[in-house]
């Protein structure tokens, strides 16, 4: 279970929340600037709360009395906006960057239709491809929490359908919570188990 409880200011308001997640997936819904992608920093380590605690499977990500626990630590997947890729590396090494190849890889490399891209480098691909072979990475550590920012918003409809039912039945398959951040609310409603509606650094009632 992830359990967050958390308060930092930024620069136009204070984000001030608690949540958890369980065997579900929990989508982060609003408007842009409303601290959901600072919430996943947070939650990945890549950010620290100014006060609160974030505990993951009963281990102590933060707490403001300890030291946080680094982010390789964290056993978190995590699929950034803007893809965050090596661009001197190929798609297959940054796909198994930090991890040994498994059959599932090759699973979703081949429903994500990336087989093709391979041996290629970041600037050789669009946008869209880009984000699926960030999401084939997040997704192949088999991680014990997975961060997803904006997942699926370049691609194409029949592949954004095709990775809507890989994250649920990999989420059924491992048990594992799912903090989802989408502007797109059919989105949220397909995917999410619960919806949590920010504004302003807060959750709406």
């Amino acid at each position: 279970m992830l359990s967050v409880h958390i308060q930092k200011k930024l620069a136009s308001f204070s984000l001030n929340l608690s949540f958890q997640a369980d065997d579900e997936i929990v989508i982060l819904f609003g408007p842009s600037g409303s601290g959901k992608t600072t919430i996943l920093n947070c939650i990945a380590g890549l950010s620290h709360p100014d006060q609160g605690n974030i505990t993951l499977n009963d281990r102590v990500l933060y707490s403001s009395d300890t030291k946080p626990l680094p982010v390789q630590k964290r056993e978190i997947g995590y699929l950034f906006q803007d893809y965050a890729l090596f661009p001197h590396m190929t798609v297959w090494s940054n796909i198994t960057y930090h991890h040994p190849y498994r059959e599932l890889t090759k699973q979703l490399v081949q429903v994500t239709g990336i087989d093709h891209l391979l041996e290629k480098f970041p600037s050789q691909i669009s946008g869209g491809e880009k984000q699926r072979v960030a999401l084939v990475r997040a997704l192949a550590t088999q991680p014990s929490l997975l961060l997803l920012d904006e997942p699926f918003s370049s691609l194409d409809e029949q592949t954004k359908l095709q990775c809507h039912e890989e994250l649920l039945r990999l989420r059924k398959m491992w048990h594992i919570p799912v903090v989802l951040v989408t502007h797109d609310e059919a989105e949220a409603q397909k995917l999410g188990n619960r919806i949590l509606r920010m504004n302003k650094g807060r959750l709406e009632a």
